[in-house]
């Protein structure tokens, strides 16, 4: 009832596309096709108009979504994953806000971008290997935001709603945000430092940190140091760590994690966002986290791998479970595949990014749904699965289930109202073609100093 009445305007063809989604017996394919659904009782002239002229009040989703019961760690910590997912519209010369997305392919390692819609997905991970997670949030990038900027504001909004819902309060542990490389971890740091969040994120192999600077050995005329003997990532050897952990895993066999503290890299004001700070560049300590693991699955050869943790005593925290805690991070990768291989994320074109940002809360709803109706649904497997406990049921087969669960629950749309094909387009109208649209750039705006 929360997300229909978080729909001011179409409201009932938009939750009628959500249950189309939820109760489609195979993968979304395509928006007519899920017009065919009988619980979709409009046409598909309907499904596009509620796309293009509806309306979601999106800041009370966010809130519904924050209400949620969280999966939690056994220390009870929310760790939250951030990660971008590409909704690739190479052809879409009419479609505005194209950016160069990042898609690898490993066919041959070239094709790095692809011309699409870039969306930043924050979804709140649990203590165990499992494909669910909690969706939370959701932004696109645009050409002219800063990626570093767009995520400490959606940081900073995420802490708001979560204290606003009493997930967290004054006391309980440190909010842990877990980021893949390809952010600016260091300046996320700085800009969030007067947040309750610690942040843990890969960083290149190639960096370079340094030490605590140390006083100037002689007389004491002249500067004193600010940054103390160098760091390199990529040495084979390294000074001593403050903490070494060696565990087995049965996907990587024998793991090594070792942790340094009080490490922060040489920031440079050409570098981007630091251009225009006032004063003195800070400081930005941490602690680095690097981990050897004996193989890695499918017989590929292990890299190296470093993590930075934006506590700078790497004595507060124990090093062999913060790279379980980073493992957690790639369960969004899950939720990611079944949005668009299952729900049809990156399936309808739609011109405009407006409709394409309607239709990725839709998905959002959908994935809580299924959340809420986990406690309802059967195993209702193919002969060749696995059977499951209620407690391993995966989003998937939750869906199987969901028609069943919405023939009892009922839906809130209306039916609707008896009507009769328009007129169409006037006769003589002029139809000049759409404008096209570059793909644009990701710029790095001036960095405001933060209170």
């Amino acid at each position: 009832m929360e997300l229909y009445a978080a729909m001011p305007r179409r409201a009932d063809a938009l939750f009628e596309l959500v249950d189309a989604v939820l109760c489609a017996g195979s993968a979304v394919v395509s928006l007519p096709e899920l017009s065919l659904q009988s619980v979709h009782r409009r046409g598909h002239g309907a499904m596009y108009d509620a796309l293009a002229a509806g309306r979601i009040e999106v800041a009370r989703v966010r809130m519904a979504l924050a209400g949620l019961e969280l999966p939690r760690g056994a220390d009870r910590q929310i760790s939250i994953a951030l990660d971008v997912t590409a909704w690739p519209r190479p052809d879409a010369e009419c479609s505005p806000d194209r950016l160069h997305c990042h898609r690898p392919c490993r066919c041959d390692g070239v094709r790095q971008t692809i011309p699409g819609w870039p969306y930043q997905v924050a979804a709140a991970l649990g203590g165990g290997r499992t494909s669910w997670t909690g969706p939370l949030d959701a932004v696109r990038l645009g050409p002219s935001d800063d990626a570093t900027a767009v995520t400490a504001a959606q940081i900073q909004d995420l802490l708001v709603r979560l204290r606003e819902a009493g997930q967290w309060r004054e006391g309980d542990p440190e909010v842990l945000f877990v980021l893949d490389s390809g952010y600016d971890i260091v300046r996320l740091t700085w800009l969030l430092r007067h947040e309750p969040v610690r942040l843990l994120g890969r960083i290149r192999a190639d960096r370079v940190m340094y030490h605590p600077p140390g006083r100037r050995k002689g007389p004491t005329k002249g500067r004193q140091p600010r940054h103390g003997e160098a760091f390199r990532l990529a040495d084979s050897t390294h000074p001593d760590p403050v903490q070494e952990s060696t565990t087995r895993h049965d996907r990587f066999g024998r793991v090594t994690a070792r942790c340094w503290g009080r490490l922060h890299p040489k920031l440079e004001r050409r570098q981007g966002g630091w251009a225009d700070h006032p004063g003195e560049l800070p400081n930005v300590e941490g602690t680095l986290v690097h981990l050897a693991v004996e193989y890695l699955p499918g017989h590929r050869d292990p890299k190296p791998l470093w993590l930075w943790h934006s506590v700078p005593d790497a004595t507060a925290h124990d090093v062999d479970r913060l790279w379980r805690i980073f493992l957690r991070r790639f369960d969004i990768e899950h939720t990611f595949r079944f949005f668009k291989q299952t729900l049809g994320m990156t399936r309808p074109r739609l011109r405009h990014p407006e409709q394409a940002d309607r239709w990725i809360w839709l998905i959002i709803a959908a994935y809580a749904q299924l959340r809420l109706a986990r406690a309802l649904a059967s195993d209702l497997r193919r002969p060749w699965e696995k059977p499951l406990t209620q407690e391993q049921l995966t989003p998937g087969r939750v869906r199987r289930s969901y028609p069943r669960i919405r023939q009892i629950l009922g839906t809130p749309a209306r039916p609707p109202k008896a009507s009769r094909p328009g007129p169409g387009r006037p006769p003589g109208r002029s139809t000049s073609p759409a404008p096209r649209h570059p793909v644009g750039k990701q710029r790095h705006k001036k960095d405001t100093p933060q209170p």
